[in-house]
Protein backbone atom coordinates (compact mmCIF):
# COMPACT_ATOMS: atom_id res chain seq x y z
CA UNK A 1 0.00 0.00 0.00
CA UNK A 2 2.99 2.32 0.30
CA UNK A 3 3.13 2.29 -3.49
CA UNK A 4 -0.51 3.34 -3.65
CA UNK A 5 0.11 6.18 -1.21
CA UNK A 6 3.03 7.49 -3.29
CA UNK A 7 1.13 7.12 -6.56
CA UNK A 8 -1.84 8.91 -5.00
CA UNK A 9 0.39 11.77 -3.86
CA UNK A 10 1.93 12.08 -7.35
CA UNK A 11 -1.49 12.39 -8.99
CA UNK A 12 -2.78 14.83 -6.38
CA UNK A 13 0.31 17.00 -6.95
CA UNK A 14 -0.64 17.30 -10.64
CA UNK A 15 -4.20 18.23 -9.71
CA UNK A 16 -3.03 20.66 -7.03
CA UNK A 17 -0.58 22.32 -9.45
CA UNK A 18 -3.37 22.99 -11.92
CA UNK A 19 -5.65 24.24 -9.12
CA UNK A 20 -2.99 26.74 -8.00
CA UNK A 21 -2.34 27.89 -11.58
CA UNK A 22 -6.05 28.46 -12.14
CA UNK A 23 -6.29 30.30 -8.81
CA UNK A 24 -3.52 32.56 -10.11
CA UNK A 25 -5.38 33.16 -13.39
CA UNK A 26 -8.96 33.41 -12.12
CA UNK A 27 -8.76 33.95 -8.38
CA UNK A 28 -11.40 32.24 -6.29
CA UNK A 29 -14.27 32.98 -8.69
CA UNK A 30 -15.41 29.39 -8.12
CA UNK A 31 -16.51 30.41 -4.60
CA UNK A 32 -19.78 31.76 -6.02
CA UNK A 33 -20.75 28.31 -7.37
CA UNK A 34 -23.53 26.53 -5.56
CA UNK A 35 -23.16 22.78 -5.00
CA UNK A 36 -25.51 21.76 -7.85
CA UNK A 37 -23.36 23.86 -10.23
CA UNK A 38 -20.21 22.07 -9.09
CA UNK A 39 -21.98 18.71 -9.35
CA UNK A 40 -23.00 19.59 -12.92
CA UNK A 41 -19.39 20.52 -13.77
CA UNK A 42 -18.24 17.13 -12.50
CA UNK A 43 -21.05 15.49 -14.50
CA UNK A 44 -19.90 17.23 -17.69
CA UNK A 45 -16.32 16.02 -17.12
CA UNK A 46 -17.44 12.43 -16.46
CA UNK A 47 -19.75 12.42 -19.49
CA UNK A 48 -16.88 13.67 -21.66
CA UNK A 49 -14.64 10.89 -20.37
CA UNK A 50 -17.33 8.33 -21.15
CA UNK A 51 -17.68 9.80 -24.63
CA UNK A 52 -13.91 9.60 -25.16
CA UNK A 53 -13.99 5.96 -24.05
CA UNK A 54 -16.86 5.06 -26.39
CA UNK A 55 -16.43 7.27 -29.46
CA UNK A 56 -14.04 6.44 -32.25
CA UNK A 57 -13.77 10.02 -33.48
CA UNK A 58 -12.61 12.81 -31.19
CA UNK A 59 -12.98 16.47 -32.21
CA UNK A 60 -11.21 18.16 -29.28
CA UNK A 61 -7.59 17.26 -28.64
CA UNK A 62 -7.81 16.59 -24.91
CA UNK A 63 -7.57 13.20 -23.31
CA UNK A 64 -9.16 11.59 -20.27
CA UNK A 65 -6.36 12.74 -17.99
CA UNK A 66 -7.33 16.41 -18.01
CA UNK A 67 -10.96 15.52 -17.37
CA UNK A 68 -10.12 13.27 -14.39
CA UNK A 69 -7.98 16.11 -12.99
CA UNK A 70 -11.02 18.36 -13.40
CA UNK A 71 -13.17 15.87 -11.47
CA UNK A 72 -10.65 15.86 -8.61
CA UNK A 73 -10.45 19.65 -8.47
CA UNK A 74 -14.18 20.34 -8.80
CA UNK A 75 -14.89 17.72 -6.13
CA UNK A 76 -12.40 19.35 -3.76
CA UNK A 77 -14.00 22.74 -4.48
CA UNK A 78 -17.39 21.19 -3.64
CA UNK A 79 -16.05 19.86 -0.32
CA UNK A 80 -14.71 23.32 0.48
CA UNK A 81 -18.06 24.88 -0.41
CA UNK A 82 -19.83 22.35 1.83
CA UNK A 83 -17.60 23.38 4.71
CA UNK A 84 -17.31 27.14 4.11
CA UNK A 85 -20.55 27.94 2.30
CA UNK A 86 -21.16 29.80 -0.94
CA UNK A 87 -20.28 33.49 -1.17
CA UNK A 88 -21.39 36.36 -3.41
CA UNK A 89 -17.84 37.50 -4.23
CA UNK A 90 -14.51 35.66 -4.44
CA UNK A 91 -12.91 35.76 -1.01
CA UNK A 92 -9.91 33.42 -0.86
CA UNK A 93 -6.27 34.16 -1.52
CA UNK A 94 -4.23 31.51 -3.31
CA UNK A 95 -2.66 30.59 0.02
CA UNK A 96 -5.97 30.19 1.85
CA UNK A 97 -7.56 28.21 -0.98
CA UNK A 98 -4.50 25.96 -1.21
CA UNK A 99 -4.56 25.31 2.54
CA UNK A 100 -8.25 24.33 2.36
CA UNK A 101 -7.50 22.18 -0.71
CA UNK A 102 -4.75 20.38 1.20
CA UNK A 103 -7.02 19.82 4.22
CA UNK A 104 -9.62 18.14 2.01
CA UNK A 105 -6.95 15.99 0.37
CA UNK A 106 -5.72 14.77 3.77
CA UNK A 107 -9.24 13.69 4.79
CA UNK A 108 -9.99 12.14 1.41
CA UNK A 109 -6.69 10.27 1.22
CA UNK A 110 -7.25 8.83 4.69
CA UNK A 111 -10.65 7.57 3.55
CA UNK A 112 -8.95 5.98 0.53
CA UNK A 113 -6.31 4.30 2.71
CA UNK A 114 -8.96 2.93 5.07
CA UNK A 115 -11.14 1.60 2.25
CA UNK A 116 -8.12 0.35 0.34
CA UNK A 117 -7.11 -1.68 3.38
CA UNK A 118 -10.57 -3.21 3.72
CA UNK A 119 -11.05 -3.87 -0.01
CA UNK A 120 -7.53 -5.16 -0.64
CA UNK A 121 -6.70 -2.72 -3.44
CA UNK A 122 -9.46 -4.12 -5.64
CA UNK A 123 -9.32 -0.93 -7.73
CA UNK A 124 -6.04 -2.14 -9.26
CA UNK A 125 -7.99 -4.82 -11.14
CA UNK A 126 -10.65 -2.39 -12.33
CA UNK A 127 -10.81 -0.83 -15.75
CA UNK A 128 -10.70 2.95 -16.19
CA UNK A 129 -14.13 2.69 -17.85
CA UNK A 130 -15.54 1.08 -14.68
CA UNK A 131 -14.09 3.87 -12.55
CA UNK A 132 -15.76 6.36 -14.91
CA UNK A 133 -19.10 4.59 -14.49
CA UNK A 134 -18.72 4.64 -10.70
CA UNK A 135 -18.05 8.38 -10.80
CA UNK A 136 -21.17 8.88 -12.92
CA UNK A 137 -23.17 6.79 -10.44
CA UNK A 138 -21.88 8.91 -7.54
CA UNK A 139 -22.84 12.09 -9.43
CA UNK A 140 -26.38 10.80 -9.93
CA UNK A 141 -26.54 9.97 -6.22
CA UNK A 142 -25.39 13.48 -5.32
CA UNK A 143 -27.97 15.00 -7.66
CA UNK A 144 -30.70 12.95 -5.98
CA UNK A 145 -29.51 14.01 -2.53
CA UNK A 146 -29.45 17.64 -3.72
CA UNK A 147 -33.00 17.20 -5.04
CA UNK A 148 -33.94 15.90 -1.57
CA UNK A 149 -32.53 19.07 0.02
CA UNK A 150 -29.53 17.16 1.35
CA UNK A 151 -31.59 14.68 3.34
CA UNK A 152 -30.91 10.94 3.26
CA UNK A 153 -32.60 8.12 5.14
CA UNK A 154 -29.82 5.53 5.29
CA UNK A 155 -27.18 6.66 2.84
CA UNK A 156 -23.89 8.49 3.28
CA UNK A 157 -24.00 12.21 2.69
CA UNK A 158 -22.89 14.36 -0.19
CA UNK A 159 -19.38 14.81 1.21
CA UNK A 160 -18.64 11.07 1.15
CA UNK A 161 -19.78 10.89 -2.47
CA UNK A 162 -17.48 13.75 -3.48
CA UNK A 163 -14.62 12.03 -1.65
CA UNK A 164 -15.33 8.77 -3.48
CA UNK A 165 -15.32 10.63 -6.81
CA UNK A 166 -11.92 12.11 -5.97
CA UNK A 167 -10.54 8.71 -5.08
CA UNK A 168 -11.96 7.00 -8.18
CA UNK A 169 -10.55 9.77 -10.37
CA UNK A 170 -7.11 9.45 -8.74
CA UNK A 171 -7.22 5.67 -9.29
CA UNK A 172 -8.04 6.30 -12.96
CA UNK A 173 -5.14 8.74 -13.24
CA UNK A 174 -2.80 6.13 -11.74
CA UNK A 175 -4.02 3.57 -14.28
CA UNK A 176 -3.62 6.04 -17.16
CA UNK A 177 -0.09 6.90 -16.04
CA UNK A 178 0.82 3.20 -16.12
CA UNK A 179 -0.13 2.87 -19.82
Amino acid sequence: MADTSNQYNDQIEKCRGLFISKMHDYGSAWRILRLPSLTDQIFIKAQRIRGLQENIEQKIAEDETSEFIGIVNYSIMALIQLEKGVVEQPDFSIEEATQLYDEQVVKTKQLMLDKNHDYGEAWREMRVSSLTDLILQKILRVKQIENNSGKTLVSEGIDANYQDMINYAVFALIHLDAK
